[in-house]
């Protein structure tokens, strides 16, 4: 099976540069989409393509330009990989091979994602949740041309959530392989006790506050009535304020952000944040 991917760099470390050997022997292509402003060196190889976008556009327009050129190269898998992770090749190789299944329904098959998160791994060798995250999928290039491609307008959080959730809305589900394991890294994100309840504090950048707190209310807007519950629960936001508010650094600045995220959601705005 022939398989395409897409990496999104941003100021990546030589440690994120070299992640992308662990996953180049098992494809035939794979596309650099580099948001950094200045243009990073590493070792070439006749399989990638670089592309240097000069500027940061975010997540979603890497992916989607990713997808457009497998396409046009008739690849119809592409594998979506964040610059921090890595995936060693025999663990790829046992991936692919559940794309010869009967697929047609399927947008997004992933293994699962060992994070910091305090997450049950399912006992099933197989589940289908509602969404995962971006970084180790499969994706189906049919099915991305059929329901359309990640909502550059969200820039950067909320990208994953909405395409899964878009793919239920149009009959197609997700397929996790939990017997494939690959670690995924988090960032700083650690947990406190906060009068006998677990916080997980994200010990997030302040953009990337501003984005939760704005692109999550537009996903809540467009899929409530298919998952309510789930809605409500992403916008949820007391038990993130506290972790800024008690445990993390930079608050107000933080909490700043997330009021511009909520002013420009009720403005109906979209785009990078312009602070």
């Amino acid at each position: 099976m022939k398989l395409a991917g897409i990496v999104v760099w941003y100021n990546p470390t030589k440690e994120d540069k070299e992640n992308i050997y662990s996953y180049l022997p098992s494809l035939d292509k794979l596309y650099i989409f580099d948001n950094s402003s200045k243009k990073n060196n590493f070792s070439k190889n006749s399989k990638i393509e670089y592309i240097f976008n000069s500027k940061n556009d975010g997540i979603a327009k890497a992916l989607n330009c990713g997808a457009e050129k497998a396409i046009k190269e008739e690849f119809h898998w592409l594998l979506t990989m964040d610059q921090d992770t890595s995936f060693p090749k025999e663990k790829l190789e046992k991936l692919k091979k559940y794309c010869q299944l009967d697929v047609e329904k399927v947008g997004i098959i992933c293994p699962w994602l060992n994070t910091k998160l305090h997450v049950e791994k399912p006992k099933e060798e197989i589940d289908y949740p509602l969404d995962v995250m971006t970084s180790g999928n499969l994706l189906n290039l049919k099915v991305f041309k059929k329901i359309g491609g990640f909502k550059e307008e969200f820039f950067i959080d909320g990208v994953d959530i909405e395409y899964c959730l878009r793919l239920k809305r149009r009959n197609y589900h997700i397929m996790r392989i939990n017997k494939i394991e690959i670690k995924h890294n988090l960032g700083n994100i650690f947990y406190k006790n906060f009068f006998n309840k677990e916080l997980i504090c994200m010990n997030h950048s302040y953009t990337r506050y501003y984005y939760r707190i704005r692109n999550y209310r537009y996903i809540r807007d467009l899929y409530i009535d298919m998952e309510p519950e789930f809605c409500e629960i992403l916008v949820k936001f007391k038990s993130m304020l506290w972790c800024i508010v008690f445990y993390e650094k930079n608050k107000w600045k933080k909490i700043k952000a997330m009021w511009d995220g909520y002013k420009d959601y009720k403005k109906n705005k979209t785009g990078k944040y312009e602070n």
